[in-house]
């Protein structure tokens, strides 16, 4: 059921957003730094973005095109913008009062299913095709791509745990 959000649980989800943004960020520093996994370059993303005013929204491979104004802050405005209006969408969607008791499973199932948003429009888009298709490592993009929205799905559960305690929902 879709609910109309108030003002409190609209800076809740922003708030959440934010934080799941962030889990995801600390999730892949930690897989850079323990294995040598690179995460998506955000400036890649705003390359990505720039190019859209241009009737741009498909790439051969967005490495070799031409580099946008700002792209390296687009992208990383547009990473934090997307983790924000998921975690509204997310709270929106949620059970009546999740943000007062938040419960792990909902959260954790969200997170995966946006895993369809990189696999389905940004690989593509960017040229790695469907699910890194044609990526060299595919298996390991893949898995990494569900791993990092695991991650997401449950930082949405954690930091709501944590605003529902700073904003004393259901007090």
């Amino acid at each position: 059921m879709i609910v109309n959000l108030g003002a409190r649980d609209l800076i809740a989800a922003v708030a959440v957003g934010i934080g799941a943004s962030l889990c995801m960020d600390l999730w892949n520093l930690f897989l850079k730094r323990a294995f040598g996994l690179p995460s998506l370059n955000y400036c890649m993303l705003g390359r990505w973005i720039g190019h859209m005013p241009r009737g741009v929204f498909r790439h051969e491979n967005i490495a070799t095109a031409p580099r946008t104004r700002f792209e390296c802050a687009t992208g990383w405005i547009a990473h934090y913008t997307i983790g924000i209006l998921l975690a509204v969408t997310f709270v929106a969607l949620a059970p009546q009062g999740w943000l007062a008791q938040p419960t792990f499973l909902p959260a954790l199932g969200f997170g995966i299913v946006t895993v369809a948003f990189p696999f389905f429009v940004l690989q593509p888009a960017l040229g790695l095709g469907i699910a890194s298709a044609r990526s060299p490592k595919r298996a390991q993009a893949r898995l990494k791509s569900l791993a990092t929205h695991t991650v997401f799905g449950v930082g949405l559960y954690g930091c709501a745990l944590v605003v529902s305690r700073l904003l004393r929902f259901g007090s």
